[in-house]
């Protein structure tokens, strides 16, 4: 794993929103980065390679067969990782828990600290 892919899944194995996230999950022929089951939420961390040559039009393909799995995915650069990491784990667990099933959902969201794994 890259530094911001370590750095990212050091908070989300805290279980922030009282989430569980999986790393390096396969899906077909892909593996992505991290996974939420409950939510069918994979987030990708993206770096510099992402942007250059036919990586942007991989990335399009790649992402349109995961959402025709079902999937929503998320996508954050690098400078975001790593500049503002609480912000993207907030995103990531709003984004999680807007997809979780009504029944699930209608718990309400949890308190602030809760999303950020702390006690």
């Amino acid at each position: 794993m890259t530094l911001p892919e370590v750095l990212l899944w050091r908070e989300l194995r805290r279980r922030p929103g009282s989430l569980k996230f999986r790393r390096q999950h396969p899906f077909g022929r892909c593996i992505v980065d991290f996974y939420c089951p409950a939510a069918r939420l994979v987030i990708e961390i993206d770096g510099m390679a992402h942007q250059m040559g036919s990586e942007a039009d991989r990335d399009r393909r790649r992402d349109s067969w995961l959402r025709s799995q079902g999937l929503h995915v998320a996508r954050f650069a690098v400078p975001e990782v790593m500049n503002d990491l609480e912000a993207v784990v907030r995103e990531i667990v709003r984004t999680a828990l807007s997809r979780l099933p009504l029944h699930q959902a209608a718990l309400g969201s949890p308190p602030q600290d809760r999303i950020l794994g702390r006690n």
